[in-house]
């Protein structure tokens, strides 16, 4: 689970093109969005289309998506649960 965390954080962080933002900058159970990193609604549209190329999970209802983006520990939760065991 702390590998795919530090993972996530890497791909948030070129996903969003955060340039002056580092993995260790990234506090698992911080908000991503509002006070946290800040990120706002069109950041969630990449963070989907992240979760959708790399890990091949469509997520069909937005407040699902709501949910799952809260921080990078709910990201990670989410992503396990839908690995094959």
């Amino acid at each position: 689970m702390e590998d795919l965390k530090s993972k996530l954080k890497v791909q948030i962080i070129e996903a969003l093109n955060l340039q002056d933002t580092k993995p260790e900058d990234i506090d698992d159970n911080a908000p991503l969005f509002g006070e946290g990193l800040g990120l706002d609604s069109i950041d969630s549209l990449e963070l989907m289309v992240l979760l959708e190329r790399q890990y091949h999970i469509k997520v069909e209802d937005p407040r699902e998506g709501r949910k799952i983006l809260q921080s990078v520990q709910s990201m990670a939760d989410f992503i396990q649960s839908k690995q094959p065991a």
